[in-house]
């Protein structure tokens, strides 16, 4: 049985490690960290590792989202 919530579509949520959000993110894998431990980025702890939903990266990016010009 799960414990997992669906997400907005009804399906399970994705997860990535911090090396893809850094790579998608074009940082290091520190940036990342820092923004876990900032409290910025919302992480699942498993482990020694953590595991980041892509809906929580998506709101991280679209709340720094400008505008050119």
């Amino acid at each position: 049985m799960s414990h997992v919530q669906s997400n907005e579509t009804g399906s399970r949520p994705r997860f990535f490690t911090v090396a893809e959000v850094a790579d998608q993110l074009r940082v290091s894998n520190m940036t990342v960290y820092r923004l876990i431990q900032a409290g910025e980025l919302p992480a699942v702890r498993v482990g020694r590792s953590y595991r980041l939903r892509e809906e929580d990266v998506d709101r991280y990016l679209a709340a720094r989202y400008t505008r050119a010009g």
